[in-house]
């Protein structure tokens, strides 16, 4: 089964489920003359008796996704226990009380179905998608799979080894590594800074009263949100979740309101950690500022922001002529290999930043070319230049809710963020409100004068020092 190791590795995490919950009166009062306006499915929520939520976005087609999002993901282990939630992704499709490993695969393959999880630092998902007259099948397994695994000891040694397998190729994976030392930098000591996998000695010394004890804690009925798109029927899923999700008991706690004994604050720190090895061609640096949680509305700003600086490599075409400024700084020097911008966020903090990649003698004025972007976004960003912004982030909205499994992943994440779908025409709205001086605002609130945090791999010896990084967050003007 796949895991996403990045906090919000999604493009849906990053756009679609981090915006403020509250609403401003003029929109609730324009959102009726909205619906009469356009033709989009509706979002029907339910609350089961046990707590757990059921949100359904019903489309007619012939297929559908069904999954289950739960509010737990590694934040919520400590030092002893850090991989554990992975682990157990890994451990639910060992085998349960009713079925073996082989009938479980067997009987998903024989509904033509696919059947999938992963794990975020906040989140752990299983989901399935398959045809409209298998909604029940999918979720009896589903359920199963949740409440009866046995977590057997022999299938937990051939899992402990699969995992560890796992570590290694992830290893390989620059991208996934630099952002797990990233988040070890700009949150050290707590939980964020731990990876999902877990360290090598943990996943050796992983044993099932673990597995089970992780379990009674964080896997309780208001914590879940049984989410389903498609080719379904909303009644049916409320059916379907009282008949099959009775083992999970009956809990009082409200989904948004997570107990702070199970969930440590977790502080930004900052700082820098560079893994140098001059035999790299290469060298890869992510860098990133501290930002607010899902619920916060200066993300909408930053996110236009985060549109603004755009991406680029070098298999794109143009030159002097691209609208993005760093993408134009980047498409001029012959050392600059690629950007990414990015825009993490959890649920009471964020990490709002670039990932590039150049040849290591430049990556000093490669590192300057991001920064003076950013304090431009803090200082000099014009209208024309946030409404191309806009335009773009709208665009992705739209077109990353293509299929079955990405709304239902929107759904599931969305109501676990705010209890509620946020609308697109919702978030549209919200992000024509936004003009120039408002992105000026929120960035300098989040960027000008900040302390970054970054995470050099590879020839970084001409990496600037974190003390002439940190220079270049504010300018001395006469």
């Amino acid at each position: 089964m796949s895991s996403r190791l990045l906090g919000s590795a999604s493009p849906l995490a990053r756009y679609l489920c981090r915006s403020q919950q509250v609403v401003c009166p003029s929109w609730r009062a324009a959102s009726t003359q909205t619906q009469q306006k356009v033709n989009v499915p509706e979002t029907v929520v339910s609350t089961l008796p046990s707590g757990m939520k059921v949100a359904t976005e019903s489309i007619g087609s012939p297929t559908c996704t069904v999954g289950l999002w739960i509010d737990v993901g590694s934040r919520y282990e400590t030092a002893n226990n850090n991989g554990v939630a992975h682990f157990l992704e890994h451990m639910f499709f060992k085998g349960t009380q009713k079925r073996s490993r082989n009938q479980l695969e067997l009987e998903v393959e024989n509904m033509g179905a696919h059947l999938n999880a992963y794990t975020s630092r906040e989140t752990t998902v299983f989901y399935a998608k398959c045809l409209s007259k298998d909604v029940e099948k999918a979720i009896e397994i589903l359920s199963d799979i949740v409440q009866n695994s046995k977590l057997d000891e022999q299938e937990i040694e051939r899992e402990r080894d699969v995992i560890l397998r796992e570590m290694e190729e992830v290893e390989t994976n620059l991208q996934e590594v630099i952002f797990d030392h990233l988040h070890a930098t700009a949150f050290q000591g707590t939980p964020l800074g731990r990876t999902i996998l877990g360290p090598t000695a943990n996943i050796k010394s992983m044993r099932r009263k673990d597995l089970t004890n992780f379990i009674q804690m964080h896997y309780s009925p208001g914590r879940i949100v049984l989410a389903g798109a498609g080719g379904i029927d909303h009644q049916q899923m409320k059916d379907l979740g009282e008949k099959y999700f009775t083992h999970l008991g009956r809990t009082d706690e409200p989904l948004l309101e997570r107990d702070v004994s199970l969930k440590e604050p977790c502080r930004f720190t900052g700082g820098d950690v560079r893994i140098r090895d001059d035999l790299m061609p290469l060298c890869h640096v992510a860098l990133a500022v501290e930002t607010c949680g899902w619920k916060n509305a200066d993300n909408i700003p930053l996110m236009i922001g985060n549109m603004a600086i755009g991406n680029w490599d070098r298999s794109m075409m143009g030159g002097k002529d691209l609208v993005s400024g760093l993408a134009v700084r980047f498409a001029n020097q012959p050392a600059a290999h690629s950007f990414m911008s990015f825009n993490t966020n959890y649920s009471d903090t964020g990490l709002w930043g670039a990932y590039f990649i150049g040849e290591g003698p430049r990556m000093m004025e490669i590192t300057d070319y991001v920064v003076r972007e950013w304090i431009a976004l803090c200082t000099k960003i014009t209208d024309q230049e946030v409404e191309r912004a806009k335009n773009i982030l709208k665009a992705n909205l739209r077109l990353q809710l293509d299929g079955t499994t990405p709304i239902c992943e929107d759904i599931g994440r969305q109501m676990l963020a705010y209890g509620r779908r946020v609308p697109l025409e919702e978030f549209e709205y919200r992000i024509d409100n936004v003009n120039a001086a408002k992105v000026r605002e929120v960035c300098t609130k989040y960027i000008y004068d900040r302390c970054p945090a970054l995470a050099a791999i590879g020839p970084a010896v001409a990496v600037p020092d974190y003390a002439s990084l940190r220079s270049e967050f504010y300018w001395l003007r006469l």
